[in-house]
């Protein structure tokens, strides 16, 4: 009966300590995180330039100037979209992803911009990095971040088209002739955001009638 008890007494202490690790385990995975989505991404800048451009911090801005490429993505609904389809306007490709804290900030920005610049045939397209997070998550997040805009589903090949995703969010302002006249890195801010549209609408000719 005693060897009975202290069997049990061990098999509770054994089963307590599993408990235990397997709880400190999942609280040290949710502050990381927790962490990770409240990572702000900046890229150094230059003495008197927004942040965002960072020729000086490593970054490059290896697609400026160039041919946006024109991969055929699905969006959410399973619409079939590529940057072809907007020519003649103005657009902003945006990389992002669900657990990227510094995409969230600027999401609800680029709405704002498109309603306010959607006279001059300006749109924005949302790249999610992270296809894989499955299509509840990624349309939680940005109905969340309260976007209308269409949002695409990445297949790996587009991200290594655009030069690769070494910083997220990654942004490609891309003019009605389809050239890349900005592209930036980590999160700017939103003054230079709009600038960056504002150039990217007066690119590749005249705005349309009726625009700001």
């Amino acid at each position: 009966m005693r060897r009975a008890l202290v069997l049990g007494v061990m098999a509770m202490g054994i089963a307590l300590l599993l408990w235990a690790g397997w709880h400190n385990l999942r609280e040290r995975k949710l502050a990381m995180q927790k962490a990770r989505d409240n990572q702000v991404v900046l890229i150094p800048e230059k003495q008197g330039q927004a942040s965002g451009q960072g020729e000086d911090s490593g970054f490059a801005p290896v697609m400026r100037g160039k041919k946006a490429p024109m991969c055929t993505l699905a969006t959410l609904d399973g619409k079939k979209v590529t940057l072809a389809d907007y020519k003649g306007r103005p657009v902003l490709v945006n990389f992002w992803a669900t657990w990227c804290g510094p995409c969230k900030v600027e999401m609800p920005w680029f709405e704002e911009f498109r309603k306010q610049y959607a006279g001059q045939g300006f749109e924005v397209l949302g790249l999610t990095d992270d296809a894989d997070a499955g299509k509840e998550v990624i349309t939680k997040v940005a109905q969340k971040a309260g976007v209308s805009y269409p949002i695409l589903l990445t297949d790996g090949k587009v991200q290594t088209a655009y030069g690769g995703m070494d910083v997220l969010p990654m942004s490609f302002y891309v003019d009605r002739n389809g050239i890349v006249v900005e592209q930036t890195a980590g999160l700017g801010s939103k003054d230079q955001i709009e600038a960056n549209i504002k150039k990217t609408i007066a690119s590749g000719g005249v705005a349309q009638a009726g625009g700001q």
